[in-house]
């Protein structure tokens, strides 16, 4: 929200400097995320309000004309100019006028780029100053004539003094919809600094045929439409609106269009009641004969209407539309029809203000992805009070800026007004809540100076009754009020207190802690943690399967009111929101190692809400190792790099049972993929991502390791105290085993046969050779191992770890039939 301090100052008065007022906003509650001073670039001694004395032919050219400005100094100066709105003989028009040496924006650049004025001769004459046009000056991006001010700017008056301002841009929460508008930050200003606020006129001076007759107005669905009223204004001129109000539209953010449009912006941007102008004569009766009719209703599934930025539009059931007797003509609260827009041509306006559901306002407006100003006033709620007084503030100005004549009354729907809000809360609340001791008197003085009526009821203890002014849609219970107070209080002045109770002691959370292990363990393996949206789409799963079929919607849980079509759906795995997180990082570094831990949403029967357990996904692609000067030759990470992290990340946890087996899952290349056990249990898959998956989410023709496992089980299955085993102090025996065995038997049981037979003694075991070849047997491969043997009190001779040797060949013959190899 902009708030040039101009307008402001029109509505309220107060003794600081715009550094101090913005202070003053923030502490109150009102943020203000800048403060910008319009004009600092336009030198005072070189650019001012000048006045056309004379236009005449340039004598060497046919699209230029000789300008003689009067801007202020002794002599006036006659300038060179092909603007197209000074034409030869005019006279009297006010201008920006810029001499020698002025710094101005170059119209012509691609980019922002000043330059400085200097003296210059244009065929034959010479000329040492310009008139500006918007563009030259940062005000807009015209530059198709000059700048013509209003018939009162002061000749000679520094351009910066005459047109310059200060903003402060206000970032507003949700609950202070009041303050989207220059009236409503008035109201805040006076209530903070002491200062006095005057409301926009009320009066207006309606000489039309009165209103009854001419319109028809009826709301069918009272709950989206609380109230709907309108003005009739006949006969007026579409044109420029005065430059004054230009200003204001342009400093407030805001494009001016034509006279009709800006005062519709003028009046919401100054009273925060949005409206809309339909041209009167287009509009439709319901019956034949009949006046024009507006009806409020809801849409009819399916039905179209071409809206003003000339897309057209498809309704449903649940979207609220302004028809008039034959169709729809504006979308309510958040656009207005093409058909029914205000022209050149236009003669009469219908005026509309009228107060609708925010909550069907955002829908809507979120579903047609057509946000507005208008939309961003309705949908954080707006008084029904306001239709009538912004009516008439809009009306008069079209009267007096549009030579428009406006009917006598309006036409005002208001099926349902709400009951004034009354509040009784104990003034000990303030203390209780605040911490601070204020007299009951107090209190009502700071709630009246924010419009709240106010009593003290003769109770012990003292209450406070009061009555809530319509506009404050976020007060409802005591607690609202006594934030009132702190507000303007001043939450600076609030006293820092210490808590009185002792702290209770705080439960160990081994959960927590275990999953922080998990983290910590995986940074410390290089890897970068990432957070992806909970929220996916049909097609991003799909994308995992080489086929992409996208799974039933049905399966999934999805948001009744979802901001994109790209985040629609709960999530039940990480894998495809890693893929594209790997993809987005991949365009800018050649490795990525990331992980995350979150959780996915899996629907269960007969229960609305979904179970939530927690995944742990893992990423790898690219080098193996970083670059360096120690090496030039680069390996790419692999399945293997992933099943190492995994195992690390076991090891870490005290899990020692952990299990791998291949398998096959259409994410990953067959082959290449492996599930992941603990306690005989499985908890997730690991492998490389299928070449047709890496295409579908446009990922590089390189390995990409990818990773899913449960952790709930994993952690489960964790030790949250480990037991710490001293580094045995005696000598270690090595001793390898070749043995030949058949090609099926998977390496890891032959592993797990070799420890058990090794016993206590057997410290580690490491495959260091697999052999396949023609000295060995169809379907028969050679396993070499390295058997390291420690005890933890005594130094093994080389028979002990010798017969420790040959039991193990033992056992790996009854077991598999293995025998040593030769």
């Amino acid at each position: 929200m902009r708030v040039p301090l101009s307008w402001l100052s029109d509505h309220v008065t107060w003794d600081l400097s715009a550094e101090e007022l913005a202070e003053r906003l923030t502490l109150g509650g009102l943020e203000v995320e800048s403060v910008d001073y319009v004009g600092e670039e336009w030198d005072r001694n070189k650019i001012f309000v000048g006045e056309v004395l004379e236009v005449r032919e340039h004598p060497n050219a046919d699209r230029l004309v000789l300008v003689t400005v009067d801007y202020g100094a002794e002599e006036p100066m006659e300038v060179v100019t092909g603007a197209p709105n000074l034409e030869v003989g005019n006279t009297g028009q006010k201008v920006v006028f810029a001499i020698e040496g002025a710094r101005l924006i170059d119209p012509y650049a691609d980019t922002l780029q000043y330059k400085e004025l200097e003296r210059t001769t244009i065929r034959g004459i010479s000329s040492a100053g310009m008139v500006c046009s918007e563009k030259e000056l940062g005000i807009s991006q015209d530059h198709t004539g000059v700048m013509i001010l209003d018939e009162d700017a002061p000749v000679g008056k520094p351009f910066a003094d005459y047109w310059g301002d200060v903003v402060l841009d206000l970032d507003l929460t949700p609950n202070l919809a009041r303050c989207f508008s220059i009236v409503g930050v008035a109201r805040e200003v006076a209530a903070l600094t002491g200062g006095e606020c005057h409301l926009p006129g009320a009066a207006v001076e309606a000489e039309g045929t009165p209103i009854e007759g001419q319109i028809e107005i009826r709301i069918e669905d009272a709950d989206l439409c609380p109230r709907y009223s309108a003005a009739l204004i006949k006969d007026i001129e579409i044109g420029p609106s005065p430059k004054w109000m230009q200003r204001r539209l342009i400093l407030a953010g805001m494009r001016p269009v034509n006279n009709i449009v800006d005062i519709t912006n003028y009046v919401m941007w100054e009273m925060g009641q949005p409206l809309h102008a339909f041209d009167y004569r287009v509009l439709r009766p319901e019956e034949e004969g009949g006046p024009p009719t507006i009806i409020v209703r809801r849409a009819h599934p399916g039905e179209t209407m071409t809206t003003l930025d000339g897309t057209e539009r498809t309704f449903t059931d649940e979207m609220l539309l302004i028809t008039d007797g034959q169709g729809p003509v504006a979308v309510a609260g958040v656009m207005g029809g093409e058909d029914t827009e205000v022209t050149e041509d236009t003669v009469d306006v219908l005026l509309e203000s009228a107060n609708f559901d925010f909550i069907s306002v955002r829908r809507t407006s979120q579903a047609l992805k057509l946000p507005s100003e208008a939309t961003q006033r309705f949908g954080r709620g707006v008084d029904p009070e306001l239709t009538l007084p912004a009516l008439r503030r809009a009306a008069e100005l079209m009267r007096t800026l549009a030579n428009g004549t406006v009917a006598q009354g309006f036409a005002d729907a208001y099926p349902n007004p709400p009951e004034t809000k009354v509040l009784d809360f104990k003034n000990s609340e303030v203390e209780r809540l605040l911490g601070i001791e204020l007299s009951p008197e107090e209190v009502v003085d700071i709630l009246t100076s924010l419009d709240f009526l106010c009593e003290i009821l003769p109770d012990d203890p003292p209450v406070i009754r009061t009555t809530v002014p319509s506009y404050r849609l976020d007060v409802s219970i005591p607690a609202d009020l006594v934030e009132e107070v702190a507000r303007i209080y001043g939450y600076d002045r609030l006293p820092t207190t210490l808590i009185r109770d002792e702290m209770p002691p705080q439960e160990p959370n081994m959960d927590l802690r275990l999953e922080e292990r998990v983290r910590d363990k995986l940074v410390g393996c290089g890897l970068t943690e990432i957070i992806t949206y909970s929220l996916t789409n049909m097609e991003s799963v799909a994308n995992l399967s080489p086929e992409g079929e996208p799974p039933d919607p049905q399966d999934y849980v999805r948001l009744a009111n979802p901001l994109s079509v790209e985040h629609e759906y709960m999530r039940q795995t990480l894998l495809n929101t890693t893929l594209e997180a790997v993809e987005r990082n991949l365009r800018y570094l050649d490795r990525v190692v990331v992980f995350e831990i979150a959780h996915v949403y899996l629907p269960q029967e007969d229960e609305k809400l979904p179970r939530e357990p927690r995944r742990l996904s893992i990423a790898l692609t690219g080098p193996r190792e970083r670059r360096s000067w120690m090496t030039s030759e680069r390996e790419m990470m692999d399945f293997y790099d992933l099943k190492g992290v995994i195992e690390a990340l076991c090891t870490h946890l005290g899990i020692k049972d952990e299990e791998y087996a291949p398998t096959e899952h259409g994410t990953f290349q067959p082959g290449r993929v492996a599930t992941v056990s603990v306690g005989g249990r499985e908890i997730g898959v690991l492998g490389e991502v299928h070449p047709i998956v890496r295409e579908n989410y446009d990922l590089p023709e390189r390995r990409i390791a990818l990773a899913e496992l449960d952790l709930e089980v994993l952690l489960r299955e964790a030790e949250p105290l480990q037991q710490f085993e001293a580094p045995s102090r005696m000598p270690a025996l090595k001793l390898d085993l070749a043995i030949v065995i058949d090609e099926m038997v998977p390496p890891d049981e032959v592993e797990k046969v070799i420890r058990e037979a090794g016993g206590e003694w057997l410290s580690d075991v490491a495959l260091f050779d697999v052999y396949r070849g023609e000295q060995l047997e169809e379907g028969e491969r050679s396993l070499a191992y390295s058997l390291t043997f420690q005890a933890a009190e005594e130094t093994l001779t080389s028979e002990q770890a010798a017969e420790r040797r040959e039991r193990i060949v033992e056992r790996l013959e009854e077991a598999y039939g293995a025998q040593l190899r030769a």
